[in-house]
């Protein structure tokens, strides 16, 4: 999908003036956590993870199932909250900028065999593959390969909870 209408009529009062927006990204698993969906972005020729804006609103893991069957074609089940973080300011080709609280979620496709049929379902993606977890492209976004270890990282240790950014600094940054 292309930039939605609410962040459109928002760019009409501020130009590229930095935006601040709530983001989902989905590290698509499959069954047994060997494979990865990645879908190789139409803007930049990256693979990376499926990742969208939520619209006003709109729940978090629903906004997330909602981007990968968008952008894949593929109906995910959300497993568990992975990582909490703010993105670095993107500044896209037409000026905009923008900068993302995003959420990263575990997800698994709600039925394996169709999800092996996965396509790129619209004009985000330039197309959409599994790969060995130890076969990620070289052209793979470095923003998802940070969520990715992050999220390699939560499944390890799923008890310690979500990745929520910041490590010791979280103290010292809110303490200014």
């Amino acid at each position: 999908m292309p930039i939605p209408p609410y962040v459109s009529a928002l760019r009409t009062r501020i130009g590229t003036d930095l935006l601040w927006l709530p983001g989902v990204t989905a590290v698509v698993l499959d069954a047994d956590g060997g494979q990865i969906l990645l879908g190789r972005r139409a803007d930049t020729g990256q693979w990376a993870l499926i990742s969208g804006i939520l619209d006003p609103g709109e729940e978090p893991a629903v906004g997330i199932v909602r981007e990968v069957l968008e952008e894949t074609g593929v109906d995910v089940v959300v497993e568990a909250l992975a990582a909490v973080t703010v993105t670095e300011q993107v500044r896209y080709p037409n000026g905009d900028r923008s900068q993302y609280l995003d959420l990263c979620f575990v997800c698994r496709p709600a039925d394996a065999e169709a999800a092996q049929h996965a396509y790129a379902a619209d004009d985000e993606s330039l197309e959409v593959a599994w790969f060995a977890l130890d076969e990620i492209p070289d052209a793979f976004a470095a923003t998802s390969a940070v969520r990715l270890d992050r999220t390699l990282d939560f499944m390890l240790a799923p008890a310690r909870g979500p990745w929520f950014g910041g490590g010791d600094q979280i103290n010292e940054q809110a303490r200014r």
